[in-house]
């Protein structure tokens, strides 16, 4: 039987030290494939090692915590890392395998281990219920869409919004359109909109979204229509009537 494998995810460097000298103490079995300062990285690593196990950090730049474990959840055992309580036991009482706390207690990892020894084969718990009781606890801002997982011919590529330049709309598909790549998601542009932040991304034609933050110049053509020019590709995206106002400021 192959030894069980672990990630981890926290943003303070020296914890993230403290907690991968522990668990070698603590469970010398355990090989960490992984270590992640932000969200974002975590997903990466879990799309690319598949660990059996993965130590959360709760509140993480990037992505959340939230964000990772909905997309771990059901595919690795997940230990929520926590300085609240109530997270914490939220966490617990909703069928997560274990939490620990900030600061460290060797004590509570030692137990946390025994009982991750005693589920690491069976199938992880499922993280639903607990995803909707971190989401009622949270302030009530909305929060936009950040990262995308997008088809690239047979690979499926992790994009965060910040790397877009702009959607395009293709039949049943929408382009997701980066500095350097393009890919697909199933995803329709009317969607998108309610996810996307409206102050970074704007709709300026029926099939076209950009990222305000990728535009380089506004163009006016002989034929008097407006074009977007961005700062990292060659194509120009025309702005339809209904949108011009968005630039008048510009």
């Amino acid at each position: 039987m192959n030894p069980p494998t672990a990630a981890i995810a926290e943003d303070e460097p020296h914890l993230r030290e403290e907690l991968k000298e522990s668990l070698a103490a603590l469970w010398p079995e355990l090989r960490i494939v992984g270590e992640a300062e932000d969200g974002i990285e975590a997903l990466r690593i879990l799309e690319a090692h598949s660990p059996d196990i993965l130590f959360l950090d709760i509140q993480m730049p990037g992505l959340t915590g939230m964000e990772v474990a909905a997309q771990a959840n059901g595919r690795c055992h997940v230990v929520f890392v926590t300085a609240y309580d109530q997270h914490a036991l939220a966490a617990f009482d909703q069928g997560a395998v274990d939490y620990v706390m900030k600061p460290f207690s060797v004590a509570r990892l030692a137990t946390a281990i025994a009982r991750l020894k005693e589920r690491v084969s069976a199938a992880p718990a499922n993280l639903g219920g607990l995803l909707k009781a971190l989401a009622a606890q949270a302030p009530g801002a909305k929060t936009w869409l950040r990262w995308i997982n997008a088809s690239q011919g047979t690979t499926v590529r992790l994009i965060t919004v910040e790397e877009i330049c702009y959607f395009q709309a293709d039949s049943k598909y929408t382009m997701v359109v980066t500095a350097d790549h393009e890919s697909l998601i199933r995803k329709p542009i009317k969607e998108l909109l309610e996810e996307l932040d409206p102050d970074v991304f704007w709709q300026i034609h029926r099939s076209t979204v950009v990222n305000v933050n990728a535009i380089s110049t506004l163009h006016r053509t002989l034929a008097g229509n407006l074009e977007v020019r961005l700062k990292a590709r060659k194509e120009s995206l025309p702005v339809s009537a209904p949108y011009l106002h968005l630039f008048k400021q510009m």
